[in-house]
């Protein structure tokens, strides 16, 4: 579907003076609920409405009294790293009757709220949507029995619902990501790195359970994130015969002096006559046939708990902002909408298609149209498991092609987490396209050097979850050596390459400072002249400023947010988080905005100031890192692969055109192969950062859920969109997962 022109609607012309918006959590909870109810209170109340809380869910509608309280801005302070739902969730038997809804909806009414926004999943979702169906018609009945007076059918005539969609699961059509998934996969990720240390040290094998009764989505990813050796998914239910396979794997890498094994079941995993495979089922097996050393760990609930990741905080709050521009916008007529994420985009889809696809996906598992379950999942979906087949299942020499292409892999500019997972997803992908694959070591500096050697599929065997760059990298540039990379080339036949590099806690320091009394913490981060980091980072830890270098500031800028923090502090505000990118001023430094804060806050709040340096390249890769990195470097090697068969002639490659070099990444909702040339018009060589960013125009929502009265461009926004038009062609969503 062709993207809605751009049409600079600013968030000044949306008035919510006349609304009044209740919001409301159902069904399981998930980590990033709480980011998603604190953005809609604070976006609803800046553009005018009163908002309301609705506790314990549709529970809490039916009973009403307490359970509907008004909220304010205060309210919501402090509850975004918060994981659960501060604001409580309860299956509702009652408001599945007649009689339930009909009493939720006078105690909508007694307060004049005509907005809802439900955070749940498919089933709190669908019944909203009934609600808003059966609503002229309980207003009717209201009035029948003398409850409300009959102008109140006229003035409340229609009931607007906006959903997002909070699951762990993953499991709703029509979105890349449900709010709760990522921060689900940080818990099973840090279960399984855990688990590896000690399955290791006396050689042995684990079978985990993961939650996804009816998706497998969790147990996939993960999968993926730590290289497990088999995973059982509903969607893809094993041959038969799986079980002498599986076994043969586990056996053939211990074989390869690997001293453990991962299986990682999901919850609902099935074999093609839909009978469960359970846990315990694959242990006995694996102890019977193999007689390894098997322990079983399920997962279970503490996949819901903990601190929800800085991802779902992102996700929430932007669907929360994007929930409330919904029902300012909508009409009588607006069908009711679910917010969703599609690539970096916020988009909005009419609910019960996304409702009507989720539930065909269960009926074709069902009626085992496993294969149709898969394309109906989306392309995020089909491309995790295309590629974990390709990295985990390893062709007999003799099924390989032969490329006779000699394909090098290296690292270049600092270290960051996911390098060594996308270099592992190149070797193999790479090996599996027939190519002998080379890795260089210390970038272009061991390029030049002849720091080459060929790789093996089992070499790159755990790199998954490594934190830094095996390979090592180097900022050395290779303009001064080309004479001598190129030779090295030459010497190594090299026909391709695949360069991986760059350009060459937030939340816990802001925990510290709840437990004092009007602290300010002010934290550099790193980024170069670059300012996503802050950005981001600040919106994901609720910052009252971040000071950016593509956002020029000045003295003004700094004293009106010191006073705009004092205000704060004087009503019930207790502590602040301010983020300075590294570059974004050389005269306005981290020390200089200390001790401006510091001086101008005297006796209202004192400050500490943090410089993270390098511990932010430091540590395991989440989730996000080893599963893109791991997605985008097996599209790059097949993309690779492709070319080098189109530009092969009479024995020799020819790379002499524009698209032989591109750069691959993520823009809007695809992943695009961007020939290096054209970048040369975008790109601000100076300060080695983009002239245009996404991102920037997440900085106006950082700054209105802080309380600066600013313009937020809604031009993305406003057009619905259909759930069978989500995803362009080319795109395979991964940026989402």
């Amino acid at each position: 579907m062709a993207q809605p022109e751009s049409k600079k609607i600013f968030f000044e012309n949306l008035s919510g003076a006349d609304k009044a918006i209740a919001v409301l959590t159902s069904g399981g909870d998930a980590q990033g609920m709480n980011a998603a109810v604190r953005a809609v209170v604070r976006m609803g109340l800046y553009v005018g409405a009163k908002v309301y809380f609705i506790h314990e869910g549709y529970q809490g509608m039916v009973d009403g009294g307490e359970n509907i309280i008004e909220a304010t801005w205060e309210s919501v302070s402090s509850m975004l790293q918060v994981g659960g739902t501060v604001i409580g969730s309860a299956r509702c038997q009652e408001f599945r009757s007649h009689e339930g809804r009909l009493k939720a909806a006078h105690n909508l009414v007694q307060r004049g709220i005509t907005n809802l926004c439900v955070i749940g999943g498919d089933g709190s979702l669908t019944g909203a949507n009934l609600f808003r169906e059966e609503w002229s018609g309980l207003l009717g009945e209201l009035v029948e029995q003398g409850l409300i007076e009959a102008d109140a059918v006229q003035k409340y005539s229609a009931l607007h619902i906006v959903g997002m969609v909070g699951s762990i699961d993953n499991d709703f059509c029509g979105t890349d990501m449900t709010i709760g998934t990522d921060s689900a996969l940080h818990r099973i990720i840090e279960v399984v790195d855990a688990i590896m240390t000690t399955a290791q040290s006396h050689q042995r094998t684990f079978v985990l359970e993961v939650m996804g009764r009816h998706c497998g989505y969790l147990a996939l990813v993960s999968a993926l994130a730590c290289g497990a050796d088999w995973v059982l998914i509903p969607e893809m239910p094993p041959e038969d015969g799986w079980e002498e396979k599986m076994c043969q794997k586990l056996s053939a890498n211990r074989a390869g002096m690997k001293r453990l094994n991962i299986i990682i079941v999901a919850e609902g995993a099935i074999d093609h006559n839909n009978k469960a495979i359970t846990t315990e089922y694959v242990k006995d097996l694996v102890v019977r046939c193999l007689g390894f050393d098997t322990r079983v760990t399920i997962l279970g609930h503490v996949q819901r708990g903990g601190t929800p990741s800085a991802f779902d905080r992102i996700l929430a709050s932007r669907m929360g902002v994007e929930a409330v521009l919904a029902l300012l916008e909508t009409t009588a007529n607006t069908p009711a909408c679910v917010v969703s994420l599609c690539g970096n985009q916020s988009v909005r889809l009419p609910l019960m298609e996304c409702v009507q696809m989720t539930q065909e996906v269960q009926k074709a598992m069902d009626q085992k149209r496993f294969e149709e379950a898969v394309k109906l999942r989306g392309r995020s979906f089909e491309n995790n498991l295309r590629t974990y087949k390709l990295l985990a299942h390893r062709k007999p020499e003799s099924e390989l092609p032969t490329s006779n292409f000699n394909v090098a892999v290296l690292n270049v500019g600092a270290p960051a987490a996911g390098m060594n997972a996308a270099v592992r997803s190149a070797v193999r992908v790479g090996i599996s396209e027939g190519h002998k694959m080379f890795a260089v070591s210390d970038g272009f500096e061991g390029f030049y050097k002849g720091q080459i050697k060929e790789i093996k599929w089992a070499d790159v065997g755990g790199w998954t979850g490594q934190g830094g760059s095996l390979l090592g990298t180097k900022r050395t540039l290779p303009a001064k050596h080309v004479d001598k990379i190129a030779e090295q080339m030459r010497k190594h036949n090299i026909n391709a390459l695949l360069v991986i590099g760059g350009f060459e806690t937030c939340d816990r320091i802001k925990q510290s400072a709840s437990g004092t009394k009007r602290r300010v913490f002010i934290i550099e981060t790193m980024g170069g002249y670059c300012g996503y980091l802050a950005t981001v980072g600040g919106l994901a830890a609720g910052a009252d400023a971040a000071y950016i270098y593509e956002e020029p500031f000045d003295i003004r800028d700094l004293q009106a947010n010191v006073e705009h923090l004092t205000e704060k502090m004087k009503t019930s505000i207790q502590r602040g988080l301010v983020l300075r990118n590294e570059n974004s001023n050389e005269n306005y430094t981290t020390d200089f905005i200390y001790q401006l804060y510091t001086e101008e806050g005297k006796g209202v709040f004192d400050c500490r100031k943090n410089v993270l340096g390098h511990m932010q390249q430091g540590g395991a890769p989440s989730p996000f890192d080893r599963n893109f990195g791991t997605k985008i470097s097996a599209r790059a090697m097949q993309w690779l692969s492709q070319r080098l068969v189109e530009t092969f002639r009479r024995g020799r490659v020819f790379a002499n055109s524009e698209d032989s070099c591109c750069l691959l990444g993520m823009r809007a909702r695809a992943l695009v192969f961007q020939p290096v040339v054209q970048l040369k018009e975008e790109t601000d060589f100076i300060h080695r950062i983009p002239k245009e960013q996404w991102w920037l125009k997440l900085r106006p929502l950082m700054k209105i859920l802080a309380k600066y009265k600013t313009s937020y461009d809604v031009s993305d926004s406003g057009q619905m969109e259909h759930v069978i038009h989500t995803r362009p062609k080319e795109s395979d969503a991964s940026v989402a997962m």
